[in-house]
């Protein structure tokens, strides 16, 4: 049976869906902001005058879009929201979080192994994951390119959905129904959702046409979704709900803050004795914020020393352990 791994980690919590050794879903939580199934108290600072839509700014300073007003509800009044979506953050914009009026009772958002909890699957939180796979996915999704045999698969994050596309030296139909089993192992790992736009080779063929989106729904049949048929293009559009940003649009929001969490993680792990040396490039040094370097010192029981390297990559930081 597929088992849930959580670690929690320094600002950050982390989940791996794994099954026979196979990572068949991923889910990355940054805390600070608002999160899906929170229910508190908001005020409402704006609303159109009879529509059940408005903004509302919660006790953190947070705003959000809110639905299913009460006719009564007045500007500058406390009403009870339950938070549906979180923030996205999106090249150009920033979507607010969205919420519904409620009367539900208040309570936080559900930490991240209680709402793994719910889908029926066991939960288990453990210090690191086995054969840690963990690196690979954030480097994928800093990236956008997943290779699978034959091709690649280039995912972008644009404001009206999430982009595939797909690239490669084979034929057409061979292609398409090559990347296919990539694709579904993309949207679990990369924890994709909403709107997803996949960029088929063009197949002219109907019969070519059924036959990749065939396989395409047999790959999908455990996600909740719906999707369009390929058209002459090679275009495929899937929609499922949306609650959270995927880690796609968390680590491409903010590559220095992924990066820093990335190498808190290695660091956490170094198990020579002696002080801590972490080499950086200065924008993940900057993202280090003081509480993420207090935690780091606390968890390992080490004094902390950091040498900045300006000509490194992104995620070319690293961890030793070093003796006077």
């Amino acid at each position: 049976m597929p088992e849930w791994l959580v670690e929690e980690g320094i600002g950050e919590s982390r989940a791996i869906l794994i099954e026979g050794g196979d990572v068949l879903a991923a889910r990355l939580e940054w805390p600070g902001h608002l999160s899906a199934g929170e229910v508190a108290e908001a005020l409402l600072v704006s609303r159109r005058a009879g529509s059940p839509r408005g903004t509302v700014r919660f006790a953190s300073g947070e705003e959000a879009l809110v639905d299913g007003l009460a006719a009564s509800a007045s500007e500058g009044a406390p009403v009870r929201v339950q938070v549906t979506r979180s923030a996205m953050a999106e090249t150009g914009r920033f979507k607010r979080a969205q919420a519904r009026a409620c009367s539900l009772p208040v309570r936080p958002a559900p930490a991240l192994t209680e709402s793994l909890s719910a889908n029926g699957l066991p939960v288990r939180t453990v210090r690191r994951f086995p054969d840690d796979p963990w690196p690979e996915l954030i480097g994928e999704a800093l990236d956008g390119v997943i290779a699978f045999d034959g091709g690649a698969l280039v995912v972008t994050p644009t404001p009206a959905m999430t982009l595939i596309d797909i690239d490669g030296t084979q034929a057409p139909r061979a292609l398409a129904l090559a990347a296919v089993p990539a694709i579904a192992r993309a949207i679990g790992q990369l924890d994709l959702a909403g709107s997803i736009g996949i960029d088929f080779p063009s197949l002219e063929r109907k019969d070519d046409r059924r036959m990749v989106d065939e396989a395409l729904a047999a790959a999908l049949d455990h996600w909740p979704h719906q999707r369009t048929a390929m058209n002459g293009f090679g275009f495929v559009q899937l929609v499922s709900r949306l609650e959270r940003p995927s880690i796609l649009q968390r680590v491409r929001s903010d590559p220095a803050g992924a990066a820093a969490r990335l190498l808190l993680r290695q660091a956490e792990m170094v198990s020579a004795p002696g002080r801590l040396l972490l080499t950086v490039p200065s924008s993940v040094r900057t993202a280090i914020t003081p509480q993420w370097e207090s935690e780091l010192a606390r968890r390992t029981g080490r004094s902390l020393q950091w040498s900045e390297e300006p000509g490194l990559a992104l995620t070319g930081g690293f961890a030793q352990a070093v003796t006077p």
